[in-house]
């Protein structure tokens, strides 16, 4: 009986520390945000029926990809 329970006592000791090991949480709450963030820019995009929200972000984005590199305040 007593290495049953010891032997028991092991796997559900053993079970909990795997569990409770928080490797990688960082990462799944990273793709979590990028999903958010690319689902909050569709409805930005699908709000604007005539285009000019989803051509000023592209304009946006295009800016900040020229401006990579440049001194701060010269733009």
């Amino acid at each position: 009986m007593g290495c049953a329970h010891a032997t028991a006592h092991h796997h559900l000791a053993s079970a909990h520390r795997r569990l409770a090991d928080e490797e990688g949480q960082g990462t799944v709450e990273y793709v979590g945000l990028i999903l958010l963030l690319a689902g909050v820019m569709v409805a930005v995009v699908k709000a604007g029926h005539d285009g000019s929200v989803a051509a000023m972000i592209v304009k946006k984005i295009k800016a900040s990809i020229d401006g990579v590199g440049d001194p701060p305040g010269s733009s």
